[in-house]
């Protein structure tokens, strides 16, 4: 696969996804806020949504958090991101991705000529479990019918689900990422029809930089899917 790539397309994706990264262990600041002036109907849906989820009865994960981790970018963008759960970083700033894995994340979107201003991004559990650990199958359980509501409200038209966890919450516990990455599902979350793809979580490929080949494939087809949607 790799032969049939441009090589110097190849070259400035991994000179925007590897510089400097290991070793910024600086948080991104991303309180100040863009004005997308979404429809008041959205605004409310997403904050009934939010306005839920804080309400959550008997749950260990936001009785130990800072802050929920809601979503950052675009609400009115066409691609949604879903990760997993939010880190250290993200606890103390209440936003998704604003850690090192969040600083790969935003040169893999720069590799296709997007950024946060353009996508939407959230993850499937909404509060930082202890130690960063992975969230548990009660967890994820207790917090599906929150985030199929988030897709729902936002209704991409590309949806894109960052690692494992994402993959089997909302695509099923049976199927494992490195057979389904790269590959388009149509799927419905409510009255949201969307086209899903599966790629790796960023923090898997810092530990896994092997992978980011595999992965700069998929930002391919998101790239060329984006421009067939004209999004």
């Amino acid at each position: 696969m790799l032969k049939k790539n441009n090589p110097i397309k190849l070259i400035k994706y991994y000179n925007l996804i590897n510089h400097n990264l290991i070793y910024n262990n600086k948080a991104i600041n991303r309180y100040k806020k863009e004005n997308f002036e979404i429809s008041k109907d959205k605004v409310k849906d997403l904050t009934i949504l939010k306005k839920a989820i804080i309400d959550l009865k008997n749950c260990d994960l936001r009785n130990q958090a800072k802050n929920i981790v809601f979503s950052d970018g675009n609400p009115k963008s066409k691609i949604m991101l879903i990760g997993e759960a939010p880190g250290a970083n993200e606890d103390q700033e209440g936003l998704p991705f604003v850690g090192r894995a969040g600083v790969l994340l935003d040169k893999m979107l720069a590799a296709i000529n997007l950024d946060r201003t353009k996508v939407y991004i959230s993850n499937i559990v909404n509060y930082r479990p202890p130690e960063n650990r992975r969230p548990t199958e009660e967890e994820i359980k207790r917090y599906l019918p929150f985030i199929t509501k988030h897709i729902e409200i936002i209704n991409p038209k590309i949806l894109i689900l960052l690692g494992s966890t994402a993959m089997n919450a909302l695509i099923g516990s049976d199927v494992v990422i490195s057979k389904m990455r790269g590959k388009w599902i149509e799927k419905k979350f409510g009255n949201c029809k969307t086209s899903v793809i599966i790629t790796f979580h960023p923090a898997f490929l810092m530990r896994q930089p092997a992978q980011k080949k595999s992965a700069w494939i998929d930002l391919k087809m998101i790239r060329d899917k984006k421009t067939n949607l004209k999004i």
